[in-house]
């Protein structure tokens, strides 16, 4: 199943730099492990914005919610979830 997610970090002013750091470090491995392995499939940054549209590619609804919840910064996140569906007009074989 394809998801659009939108995700916008809220990092608080008042953590400290150390912690931001490990944390942000997690999350580029954690992210790019999930591209690597194709659940992952895009992901855009928003400009101006600390903010980022993604494409998953799960089995469904729980596994979804088990990788963005594992997502390092998921407490410092607002997430909004769409379901994608296969358009019947469109000539690409891949993007089911």
């Amino acid at each position: 199943m394809l998801f659009h997610v939108r995700m916008n970090v809220n990092l608080p002013h008042n953590l400290p730099q150390a912690e931001a750091a490990d944390i942000l470090a997690r999350e580029k491995a954690y992210s790019q492990e999930l591209q690597n392995s194709g659940k992952w499939r895009h992901i855009w940054r928003l400009a101006g914005q600390y903010a980022n549209y993604s494409i998953f590619d799960v089995s469904d609804n729980a596994e979804l919610h088990a990788i963005l919840s594992g997502l390092p910064l998921f407490k410092f996140m607002e997430i909004e979830v769409t379901p994608l569906l296969r358009h019947p007009s469109s000539i690409r074989d891949n993007d089911s």
